[in-house]
């Protein structure tokens, strides 16, 4: 595992940096935010729907607004993620909403190590997956931390997007679909604000759709579907279109752009 420590810690030095320029940045649109607007998107919101009085915990959460936005809809929440400066705000926003979320620092693939509870939720969202060189320790993890009869969601970007290097600013195809080998990538600027003088050095790993699936199925997860959706909410890619509904696409659309997924762990 060293040569992953090694990545990862690369990745929290971006990520605590990241901090900062995201909470100041329009994307994340801190003070509205604040005010009660919810962070979280069409997708989690159906599929999850009423969450009040359920636990529920969120893998890789940033500074927590996708958390503190279920929390303020009645879930109990914990929120985990690599970045103690992202954990940091996020403790910092609870405090100030009044809210009751629980943050604990760690990477993901240790969650076990750091929490014991079962929760009835284990959710996680949008630019998760790609920071895990294995897939299967985190399927395990989940399961291990679900309630028998708790449900898994995740909505993440579509692995065909993975395939391309967008450092240029024109997607050009690069990497494989299930790609083993590590991607690192160094480049000026965030997803959240294009603009930032700050270098993001980052690995990662790519992971298609039978990897995600069979990961959760070996781990014991029912699969109660997985569906792909030829949209983003989030403008992070060059040259997409803002539909009527907010939801951004792509000029010439020849591929799905994110791909979500639910389970369930056996009542048993």
């Amino acid at each position: 595992m060293n040569e992953n420590t090694n990545y990862f810690e690369t990745n929290k030095v971006t990520w605590n940096r990241k901090v900062a320029v995201h909470a100041q940045s329009e994307m994340y649109d801190m003070e509205a935010f604040k005010s009660g607007k919810s962070s979280l998107m069409p997708y989690e919101l159906k599929a999850l729907g009423d969450v009040n009085g359920k636990s529920l915990l969120h893998l890789q959460c940033h500074f927590g607004q996708d958390t503190l936005s279920w929390s303020r809809m009645g879930a109990k929440c914990m929120g985990v993620d690599l970045s103690d400066e992202g954990i940091k705000l996020a403790q910092q926003l609870n405090t100030e909403l009044g809210l009751d979320a629980e943050f604990v620092c760690c990477n993901v693939l240790d969650v076990s190590q750091h929490i014991s509870q079962q929760f009835d939720i284990v959710y996680t969202s949008y630019g998760v997956i790609g920071w895990l060189p294995d897939l299967k320790p985190w399927a395990q993890m989940i399961a291990e931390r679900l309630k028998p009869g708790g449900v898994f969601y995740m909505v993440e970007f579509h692995p065909i997007l993975w395939m391309f290097d967008y450092t240029d600013g024109k997607p050009k195809m690069k990497y494989h679909y299930n790609q083993d080998e590590v991607i690192y990538e160094e480049y000026e600027g965030t997803y959240a604000d294009g603009s930032s003088n700050m270098v993001s050095k980052e690995y990662g790993w790519n992971h298609g759709l039978g990897e995600v699936i069979n990961a959760l199925i070996e781990a014991g997860l029912t699969i109660d579907y997985l569906n792909e959706y030829d949209e983003s909410p989030y403008d992070v890619f060059p040259d997409l279109v803002k539909g009527d509904d907010g939801m951004y696409t792509m000029k010439d659309q020849l591929f799905p752009m994110i791909f979500e997924v639910k389970a369930v762990k056996s009542s048993q």
